[in-house]
């Protein structure tokens, strides 16, 4: 198995995880995300990056809760990013739980492709990255979405928060694989 192989397998590993966690939430609380607009999802996203920054500083955690759980959160909150970005966002629950994942399974199949074809170009620079620089990139990149937003998402040269979100899920798909191989 190539380095790439293995990468590809790791990730969708990862990815089939976060899905069996969006499944469970969803069959508890439904699509009731489908509520959040763009700045309160941008939001929730910068806070769970913060907490993953604040625990690497503060190596301790008073909730209990690790580093690797919120970033399985930054993937799926990414994923519901895209469905958000591409759908609207509603004013109530207009998804069934099918709908739903048809839709995370759509965006989580591009992420992987995206993935696919950036570590090709990159040849798995990932790998030499420590886990508190995809967190300092996954920060910038909300940064990034912040200012999007705040321009209306008027750019001149730069990606749309789509492009983004889309960094965001590889990023914290890497952290996870990391954490699991450092164990």
């Amino acid at each position: 198995m190539t380095t790439n192989e293995k990468t590809n397998a790791q990730f969708e590993q990862v990815i089939q995880e976060c899905r069996s966690l969006f499944e469970k939430k969803l069959h508890d609380y439904g699509a009731s995300w489908r509520i959040l607009r763009p700045q309160s999802l941008t939001d929730q996203l910068f806070i769970k990056a913060k907490r993953i920054r604040s625990l690497e500083i503060k190596k301790e955690s008073l909730v209990g809760e690790g580093i690797r759980p919120e970033f399985v959160a930054l993937i799926n909150y990414g994923i519901v990013g895209l469905i958000q970005i591409y759908n609207g966002f509603a004013d109530t629950v207009d998804k069934t739980n099918e709908e739903a994942m048809k839709l995370y399974d759509q965006y989580a199949h591009e992420a992987l492709e995206l993935m696919k074809r950036k570590n090709h170009d990159y040849d798995e620079a990932w790998r030499g990255m420590r886990v508190s620089s995809y967190t300092d990139f996954i920060l910038t990149k909300i940064e990034r979405i912040k200012e999007i937003e705040n321009l209306g998402g008027d750019t001149l040269v730069s990606e749309g928060i789509d492009a983004n979100y889309m960094d965001i899920i590889n990023y914290a798909v890497f952290g996870c694989i990391k954490l699991s191989e450092e164990r």
